[in-house]
């Protein structure tokens, strides 16, 4: 067994002014200093249904209940006598400075996996897949790409969705306005308050922001996807090889035993903790496909 601790902003102000910044340029190693701290530090986010505080103020989500056996399982095959997480918030923008600066060994969320995110940190085995679309009021009619032609599109800075959207607007001479705001909540408030025409981001998180809203019916997501299906993975440390073959060995055994099915079910068919909302997404074939044979 192993207790939950928090670690607030203000703790991380406080060590960050008291020179933990300088971890940044010295190399960490996460297996040696778990084996001294008893302690796996896990990055969440504010993105249902992968992880977010729940109404009890509990960290929840299809990413934390993987991390939590994962710990566990970290926690035999280091032969750990215990391993506690601290759960550390993080936001798309400061998630890869935050495991530079040691604040995080792992983000247990939903970050794209993409050749350019791979120059920054490492990835997990995945354990999602998503499509980029675009969420827009009903009333305006927009489903597809060349809808939104000469119109404004919000996304969320340090999302991969940036450059995508940016991709997208170059090669079909879209002629867009793309406007960058700090959190997906505020890219949808945009959309909702008719500052912009749409917001690009993951079709799972959009459905999640939808069904949440106070009038579900007057959203739609876009038919037309801007990518193609793209892995979700948990982000490490650049350079934390051993860490990391340590995970996806333990992330191994958890994709295929029986309990993923019913992870996937808690939070896929489920009504979600705190939120009041069922997805009823059913499981894609590329991440049964993954589970089976990671």
């Amino acid at each position: 067994m192993y207790k939950t601790i928090f670690i607030g902003c203000c703790g991380l102000l406080a060590m960050a002014l008291s020179g933990v910044t300088a971890q940044a340029t010295a190399p960490i190693d996460t297996l040696e200093r778990i084996e001294k701290t008893a302690t796996l530090r896990v990055g969440y986010g504010d993105t249902a249904p992968f992880s977010y505080l729940d109404n009890q103020g509990q960290v929840v989500g299809y990413s934390i209940d993987i991390c939590r056996r994962l710990a566990e399982q970290l926690k035999v095959n280091l032969g750990l006598s215990s391993l506690e997480i601290a759960y550390v918030p993080r936001t798309p923008s400061n998630r890869v400075q935050l495991l530079n600066h040691g604040d995080i060994d792992i983000e247990c969320n939903a970050s794209t996996n993409t050749v350019e995110r791979r120059r920054s940190a490492l990835f997990a085995l995945s354990h999602y897949f998503v499509n980029v679309r675009y969420v827009a009021l009903r009333e305006s009619g927009f489903k597809t790409l060349e809808d939104l032609a000469g119109q404004s599109v919000s996304v969320a800075r340090g999302t991969v969705n940036v450059g995508q959207v940016n991709q997208v607007n170059r090669e079909q001479r879209l002629h867009l306005s793309v406007v960058p705001v700090d959190t997906l909540q505020e890219a949808f408030d945009l959309v909702t308050d008719g500052r912009v025409a749409a917001f690009a981001m993951d079709d799972i998180l959009l459905s999640a922001m939808i069904a949440e809203s106070d009038s579900p019916d007057a959203y739609v997501l876009s038919t037309e996807p801007l990518t193609e299906s793209q892995p979700l993975g948990f982000m490490m440390r650049l350079g934390d090889d051993a860490f990391a073959e340590q995970v996806n060995k333990a992330l191994h055994t958890i994709y295929t035993s029986p309990d993923m099915e019913s992870i996937y079910d808690r939070w896929f068919h489920q009504p979600l903790p705190g939120k009041g909302i069922t997805l009823n997404v059913p499981m894609s074939e590329a991440l049964a496909d993954q589970l089976s044979n990671p």
